[in-house]
């Protein structure tokens, strides 16, 4: 599948039914377009199979409540949509993106309490999310924004709004050659990319910001989950931007990212290593099950 996003063949999944995917469409005055009222998840299907379904369709749920926009469809719901969509557009390996927002209303203005919740599910083909460098390494600028404190939002719901200074720094990353940035949070500790969470490796152990502020991502839990299933230490702690200097290797965790390699932030150099590697192989395995 290939061309504009909004161009294409297929069928996506709208408030509970299969539309032709062109027919997809909301009002220009849907709330969420204005206001960023909207939560959603990305997933990936392998082999027929959405990998870590369940745990994302409840996030979804979660989010929706931390944003007072109660998502009107169950889990179970939202899983018999999701395979539904697959099935209709024939697809076993693919991006599924589930996105539920406040639509248009009787309400135009912040409050939208008035508004029904919307939902919908579409999935598309999509590779590696930064091309070659899951071989060569990524390299990541360092984004001159922060990510904000759970005081001023909610950070642990995957919500439209806080991906606003991820596009910005993405850009402003991409025009210097680089596939990514690299935020520091409102402390100045590393935090995040832009959407996929970080990892480094320093003697045989592996260090990884401290979920605080950041969202707890579901594929860095499983990656936590299988180094230490090898018995490989990992530190979950604070970091400061210094010790970048210190650690040998680097990698990025996302449903899009899958494991990637990192092999530069801004001055920063890293070994695409061992451990990068065999981690890197062991997920594609795991997902691939």
């Amino acid at each position: 599948m290939a061309g504009s996003y909004d161009d294409r063949d297929g069928k996506i999944w709208l408030d509970g039914t299969l539309v032709d995917w062109r027919d997809a469409n909301v009002h220009i005055l849907t709330h969420g377009l204005h206001y960023a009222s909207s939560v959603f998840e990305g997933e990936r299907a392998y082999n027929g199979k959405i990998f870590e379904s369940l745990r994302h369709s409840e996030r979804l749920l979660a989010s929706g409540a931390l944003l007072d926009m109660p998502v009107p469809y169950s889990v179970q719901e939202l899983e018999a949509a999701k395979y539904e969509v697959l099935k209709a557009n024939g697809l076993t390996d693919a991006y599924v993106r589930v996105v539920a927002w406040r639509g248009s209303g009787e309400d135009m203005g912040v409050a939208s309490a008035k508004n029904p919740v919307r939902v919908a599910v579409a999935a598309w083909e999509w590779g590696a999310y930064y091309g070659d460098a899951k071989m060569k390494g990524a390299k990541l600028d360092i984004s001159k924004w922060k990510r904000p404190s759970p005081e001023t939002i909610p950070t642990s719901a995957k919500a439209a709004g806080l991906y606003m200074i991820c596009t910005m720094s993405k850009h402003a990353a991409e025009a210097k050659g680089c596939s990514d940035a690299l935020f520091m949070d409102y402390r100045g500790y590393v935090a995040e990319a832009t959407g996929a969470n970080i990892f480094f490796v320093k003697e045989g152990e592996v260090h990884t910001p401290l979920p605080d502020c950041i969202l707890n991502g579901i594929t860095r839990q499983t990656v936590i989950n299988m180094l230490r299933d090898r018995q490989i230490k990992v530190h979950e702690r604070h970091i400061m931007p210094e010790e970048m200097e210190g650690f040998e290797q680097c990698w990025l965790t996302g449903t899009a990212a899958e494991v990637t390699p990192v092999s530069q932030i801004g001055d920063y150099t890293f070994e695409v290593g061992a451990l990068t590697r065999e981690m890197s192989d062991a997920y594609e395995k795991l997902v691939r099950n």
